[in-house]
């Protein structure tokens, strides 16, 4: 529609917009559409978490914070003449890599970090680097659009468990502690993931960047705004779960329990946010009439001003996004499809000195291995009473929907009786955890992944070995052994019967390979 047949408003709004700003500003809305549309199925699950989960429900917040941002900063922007910079296209490439890297090893956070990275990627691509310099803290706010933070889980739970126990045994209540559970007098209490106050650092974490950039000039005023925003959640949440066992002494530890939801939910992160600005309202050094960005200061850059003589055409800038957009979807459908070949059917190995027995565990225990091509789960004795129990796992390959590492994979099973307890005694390369049935049976739990020649108990060294199969277009089969027994109380310890049960099948990867039939 040409600018006179427009109506009034519309181009009177136009014409609020600076010249060299009309199309710059086309070129990345259409650029954003297009992009959000190619990756609509990560922009779709990173949706769906931050409305589903309690832990991210906080994010929905931060779209309207950024643009209220960049709002913030659009006077001065004004004044910043965008262009396109062909060296935006390596900031692309990066963060094209980082999806392709979450699209060919099944991990979900680095995709959804790639996707939000595109974003803020064609930003400098399109609108050069002075206006990336002026939008800088907007874009890296960006991050906290992904949701991040249940790997900090465990590590909460056994922090926040510590913290209780010591003001439990502070405040006169005899207490024991076992990894995340803690027996008192009232009863047992377990710092379940709930309880851990990820939600809570997470939602902190994101309000103490926002005032630190809004509220604080000085850099070290910032920082200790920002520690505080980390530590004190993590110290609240641990008083928090002592009131609750503190209360259960004299209510019992269902009304505790009960209270503490409600207190928690609805009252307890207020009051903890309105002491953390309290403490920090004397120390805002920010005056109210002072811009957010300086135009001047970054036009008159020396650096900045020569990086923005390293322009391209905005044909080239576009068709370059797409061949690094089309080349990274292209390279992530073709690992996808990879799939290595399995042998018809498998079977639990003899294993010397031992036999096989019916599998009759207390608590009824089946990990989980969502996309198996093959999965066993067998008993195995021997003459002096050590029993355990082997889980295999044969994988075809990995991706979405058959990760042996993925979340709810493994000896852990969601909606189960199970509770993770605490991490277990050391077996090499592989990962150890105990487990707590019904609050009653104990359980150790060991286990590696198997992948070529790497042999891990480790999540992260298993991704890395994936992504490095998939960036080379290598099909290769991934195996999951579990080897567990039930902590008997006066029988054989469970890290003993393991400890035998390893020494006579040899070291893990290979009799993997064995019951896989690849060697």
């Amino acid at each position: 529609m040409p600018p006179e047949t427009m109506p009034l408003e519309n181009r009177s709004f136009l014409q609020a917009i600076p010249a060299p700003w009309r199309k710059a500003l086309l070129r990345l809305a259409a650029s954003w559409l297009a992009l959000l549309a190619v990756f609509h199925a990560d922009w779709t699950a990173m949706a769906r978490q931050w409305w589903d989960i309690s832990t991210y429900n906080h994010v929905l917040l931060i779209p309207p914070i950024i643009g209220w941002l960049v709002w913030q900063r659009r006077g001065e922007l004004a004044r910043l003449t965008p262009s396109c910079w062909w060296p935006g296209l390596l900031v692309v490439a990066g963060a094209a890599f980082v999806w392709l890297l979450g699209g060919i090893s099944g991990l979900d956070l680095a995709r959804q970090a790639g996707a939000v990275a595109l974003l803020g990627a064609v930003v400098p691509l399109l609108l050069g680097p002075q206006v990336t310099a002026g939008l800088l803290f907007p874009l890296c706010y960006m991050a906290l659009l992904v949701p991040f933070g249940e790997e900090l889980v465990e590590v909460l739970q056994t922090v926040t468990a510590k913290i209780t126990v010591a003001l439990t045994h502070f405040s006169g209540i005899p207490a024991r502690i076992d990894g995340v559970f803690i027996d008192t007098p009232a009863g047992l209490f377990e710092v379940a993931e709930a309880c851990s106050g990820v939600k809570f650092l997470i939602a902190m974490f994101a309000f103490g960047a926002l005032a630190a950039n809004v509220c604080f000039v000085r850099w070290r005023r910032r920082l200790v705004f920002m520690g505080a925003c980390i530590v004190v959640p993590i110290l609240a949440n641990g008083a928090r779960a002592w009131g609750t066992i503190y209360a259960a002494q004299f209510v019992g530890a269902q009304k505790a329990a009960g209270f503490d939801h409600i207190v928690y939910g609805w009252i307890f992160f207020a009051l903890v946010l309105a002491a953390v600005i309290a403490g920090g309202w004397r120390f805002f050094d920010r005056p109210l009439d002072v811009p957010m960005i300086d135009a001047a200061r970054i036009g008159a850059s020396p650096f900045l001003s020569r990086m923005a003589t390293a322009t391209i055409a905005a044909t080239g800038a576009l068709l370059g996004l797409a061949a690094l957009v089309g080349a990274v979807l292209c390279w992530a459908v073709m690992a996808e499809r990879l799939a290595a070949p399995l042998p018809a059917a498998i079977d639990l190995p003899e294993v010397p000195g031992w036999h096989r027995v019916d599998y009759a565990p207390t608590i009824w225990w089946e990990p989980r291995a969502g996309g198996a091509g093959h999965r066993l789960l067998g008993r195995y004795a021997d003459d002096r009473g050590h029993a355990v129990d082997v889980f295999y796992a044969l994988y075809a390959g990995q991706g979405e929907g058959r990760e042996a590492g993925g979340f709810g994979e493994g000896a852990l099973m969601p909606s189960s009786p199970w509770a993770w307890q605490g991490k277990g005694p050391d077996f090499a390369d592989a990962r150890s955890e105990r487990l707590l049935g019904h609050g009653a049976v104990e359980r150790l739990a060991v286990t590696w992944y198997r992948t070529g020649p790497v042999t891990t108990g480790s999540n992260s060294r298993l991704k890395l070995a994936v992504i490095a199969d998939h960036l080379l277009l290598r099909a290769r089969p991934t195996a999951m052994l579990i080897v567990s027994a039930e902590e008997g109380h006066h029988g054989p310890r469970a890290a003993d019967a393991i400890g035998r049960f390893l020494a006579a099948t040899g070291s893990p990867g290979p009799w993997m390979d064995r019951t896989a039939k690849l060697r």
